[in-house]
């Protein structure tokens, strides 16, 4: 079964991200990004999806993960079984 490719917005710079980055990488997950600090549509785009403006905000398929960790990214993955 294929998994649909996370969209992953960062902020240079931002602990949580590269944090978020950084657990992907490790788990073989490819993912688009966009630096919401260089890109202003970036940030609208992330504002509208998720109502605010913290980041890492990753839009998986029809789902938004906003304002987390790798932590709260691992529970979303595993309960998606994206990982084990």
């Amino acid at each position: 079964m294929s998994t649909p490719r996370p969209f992953l917005y960062v902020k240079s710079g931002c602990p949580w991200c590269a944090e978020v980055e950084n657990y992907l990488h490790e788990h073989g997950i490819a993912y688009g990004k966009a630096d919401v600090h260089d890109d202003p549509a970036a940030l609208e785009e992330m504002e509208r999806l998720s109502g605010q403006t913290k980041a890492p905000t990753m839009r998986w398929d029809d789902e938004i993960l906003a304002d987390f960790g790798a932590d709260e990214l691992d529970v979303f993955l595993r309960e998606r079984n994206v990982v084990k």
